[in-house]
């Protein structure tokens, strides 16, 4: 996740701020702590803050799943 937010040249606050979430929440995603839960409308926002494709999302989160699996 965090490579994504950094390709897209954002900071984490910028990116909780775009989102209104908590920059917390933003970091624990770059450090892979949990996945994004949102609606679809929700994940299509952070498709469009990040500059990413659907498919690049979904295997940030399983990078996300995977390092949850490992603990």
């Amino acid at each position: 996740m965090k490579q994504l937010r950094e390709r897209s040249g954002k900071t984490a606050q910028q990116v909780a701020s775009e989102l209104g979430v908590a920059q917390s929440t933003i970091n624990n995603w770059d450090q892979l702590k949990y996945a994004p839960r949102m609606t679809a409308s929700g994940f299509q926002r952070l498709m469009s803050v990040y500059q990413c494709t659907f498919e690049e999302l979904m295997d940030a989160e399983t990078a996300v799943k995977v390092g949850d699996s490992n603990d």
